[in-house]
This record gives structure tokens, sequence and C-alpha cells, in this order.
């Protein structure tokens, strides 16, 4: 039977998710694309956030998985 609590636990997993997967989307792959199809094209710094949003994505990502270990089953 589920529990409040691990409903609760699901949906704050889920929300750092959906942070993850904003950052992922916004910080990093749309902001290579519109750099590189630009007049400047891609600069150093461009992909150095690029690259930091992916793996910031990536740790909240872990985040998320780390909640849902206090699951129980």
């Amino acid at each position: 039977m589920t529990t409040i609590r691990d409903e609760k636990t699901k949906l704050t997993a889920n929300y750092v998710n959906g942070l993850a997967l904003a950052l992922f989307a916004v910080g990093g792959l749309a902001s290579l694309f519109s750099n590189a199809y630009s007049e400047h094209g891609l600069t150093t710094q461009v992909v150095l956030a690029s690259a930091v949003c992916f793996v910031a994505s990536l740790l909240l990502h872990l985040l998320a998985r780390l909640i849902l270990k206090g699951l129980k089953s």
C-alpha cells in the first residue's frame, strides 16, 4: 500500500528530475544550438557553460534517483 509519505517522495523526485531536464534542454542544448547557428558561432565560453549545465543536469537526475531510494518496497 502506498503511503502519503511515499507519494510525497515520488513528487519530490519528479520535481528534481524535471529541473534536471529543463537545465539539460535550456542550458545545455538550446544554448549550443542557438550559438552554433548565429553569426558568432560557438565560443569556448558557450561550450564550457553547456558542459556545466550537462553535468549539473546529471547530478540533479542522480539526486532524484537517490531520493527514490528512500521508498519502501
